[in-house]
């Protein structure tokens, strides 16, 4: 019954953090914490009102969680919205440092918030550095990617307190970069703003002071650059990007961003591993995080979302660097340019939408190197077009994950917005046997998920913060989970056909391009035309014979599509 009891916890603690925002009376609250245990109540117990008189440790714990959402929300409504950035004027990052020992390069880092210090740290080991030997790396060139990556990794801290000034002492800015990370800065962090119902324009966000440099700087960089590195998540997306660099495989490396706070990546290194690449062609970049963090959100400082793909593009430019890696290929598509709230520009994908796309792609040609290259492979693509290609490659069904509330422990969670919404677009795709494998449950059948399910759909709705696809895409899969499966016909479903349904627009889902992209040429050749560079390899179920048991997970099983 522990585990039980723990595995509710979580779910109620999921659920109060998805309302924490939200218009909603306690007695709604309670009724949607219920309902995101009822799967436990059921295999524990199968009755609801037994389930509750009868276990009081249960019901205690429901009602302490509650109890703490309540006064956190007391708190947060009685306080003065724009107290900590009165308190705290002045954000500092003050200094960086960066060292090479024998084990690999350590980077260290010191940002200033009143009384308070944050000294995170980054470690790269000496096996993850293969393009360049330790004699010839240049460092002036290696502190400037770091001092760089400094700035954008001070977000973390800098929105405790949004203060209205940033401070840079670590190194030297002109104008336009001042101009770039406040614009960063400023839309990476709308959704936290709004989530902290912080009123602030663009003018009035922040200024950067900085020393300018005297010249721009210049380095000189003859080494040569080739092949692509690969940041691999363990989605979907990252799958079809590994799936379509197959013919250029030998000249790859697959990436990984570590953060301390999280748990080794499983789902990722099985996609990498699936994909045929070794850990000995996986480089990790390994960012520790000051633990003060925490401990200020715990006592009521700001809190929220961050752009962390820019944070990865930073740390990408880096390992490109030390691996000598010419391409640097994301699995960014072009879903994620639509916001999440009609007539505002709050958009929760903000760092993969192809606007920090090409203005980042500048940043690096203009102040690193021209022989690195930053883009999107399926910027063409929507997600509909993603997840059509992802089905083909039954390999890797039951070992990807994309959800943030499962990812500790290496699953998906089967009542928040992201499984919801992966669950619908591959509904038209994959049987329920394996859709049930994949998810535990029939998500569409879960009434509970309504609210979620409106806000994915609607178009005046607040689309849930997530990476997830556009309305229109989301729709056109549910239509033609409809057509396809017509016997089924789930309660969502049900729901959707008599309050929702609109007539379809003129936008093609299923044949869209996306002419905004920086795909170059050759690969775009790839993407679209894969017969040209079949490979000479072993096939899927070949690959799948030949690999050892992957971590934590059994065999995948090929299925039926």
């Amino acid at each position: 019954m522990a585990t039980s009891i723990e595995d509710c916890k979580k779910y109620i603690e999921a659920t109060v953090k998805q309302y924490r925002f939200t218009i909603i009376s306690y007695e709604d609250l309670i009724e949607q914490c219920w309902r995101a245990v009822w799967p436990v109540i059921e295999k524990n117990a199968g009755n609801l009102n037994w389930f509750a008189q009868n276990d009081p440790e249960f019901n205690n714990i429901v009602l302490q969680v509650l109890q703490d959402y309540l006064n956190q929300q007391n708190a947060f409504d009685n306080r003065d919205r724009y107290a900590y950035r009165k308190n705290y004027p002045d954000f500092i990052f003050e200094s960086f440092e960066v060292k090479r020992d024998p084990d690999g390069i350590h980077a260290s880092y010191l940002y200033k918030l009143g009384e308070h210090e944050f000294k995170p740290t980054v470690f790269i080991s000496i096996s993850d550095i293969t393009g360049v030997t330790e004699k010839f790396i240049n460092q002036a060139f290696l502190e400037y990617l770091f001092f760089n990556f400094g700035v954008i990794n001070a977000i973390n801290y800098y929105k405790l307190t949004f203060s209205p000034k940033f401070i840079i002492k670590a190194g030297k800015l002109d104008q336009e970069q001042c101009a770039f990370f406040k614009k960063l800065f400023y839309y990476g962090l709308e959704e936290c703003m709004y989530r902290n119902e912080l009123q602030l324009s663009y003018d009035d966000f922040m200024t950067i002071e900085c020393e300018a440099p005297e010249g721009l700087s210049v380095f000189n960089l003859p080494d040569e650059f080739h092949g692509c590195l690969i940041p691999v998540g363990g989605g979907k997306d990252s799958v079809v990007t590994l799936e379509a660099l197959r013919p250029t495989k030998e000249d790859n490396l697959c990436m990984q961003y570590n953060r301390d706070i999280y748990p080794e990546n499983v789902a990722a290194i099985n996609c990498i591993k699936l994909a045929g690449y070794s850990m000995d062609e996986t480089v990790d970049f390994n960012l520790t995080l000051d633990p003060l963090l925490f401990e200020l959100n715990r006592q009521g400082f700001y809190n929220g979302h961050i752009p962390f793909s820019s944070c990865l593009a930073f740390a990408s430019v880096i390992m490109a660097y030390l691996n000598h890696k010419e391409y640097i290929v994301l699995s960014n598509e072009a879903s994620a340019n639509e916001g999440n709230i009609v007539g505002t520009t709050i958009n929760h994908q903000y760092s993969k939408s192809y606007e920090f796309e090409k203005d980042f792609s500048q940043y690096v040609a203009k102040y690193f190197t021209h022989k690195i290259h930053y883009f999107s492979l399926l910027r063409c693509w929507n997600e509909y077009m993603i997840v059509e290609r992802f089905v083909g490659h039954p390999l890797y069904h039951n070992v990807f994950r994309s959800c943030n509330v499962g990812t500790k422990e290496n699953k998906w969670c089967g009542h928040c917005a992201k499984c919801l919404y992966v669950y619908i677009m591959l509904y038209p795709f994959l049987s329920e046997v394996k859709l049930h494998q994949i998810f535990g449950h029939n998500m569409l059948e879960d009434m509970s998920l309504l609210d979620i399910f409106i806000g994915l759909v609607r178009p005046d709705a607040t689309k849930p913060f997530e990476c997830v696809g556009t309305r229109e895409e989301i729709c056109y899969a549910i239509e033609e989970g409809l057509r396809r499966k017509p016997e089924q016909n789930p309660a969502l479903y049900r729901y959707y056909e008599k309050n929702l349904r609109v007539e379809a627009g003129g936008y093609n889902v299923k044949d869209y391009f996306n002419p905004d992209n920086n795909i170059p040429e050759k690969f775009l050749d790839m993407l679209l035309h894969p017969d040209k560079y079949a490979v000479d390899e072993v096939s899927e179920a070949e690959r799948k014979a030949e690999k050892p048991p992957l971590d934590d997970e059994e065999e995948p099983e090929a299925m039926d599509i």
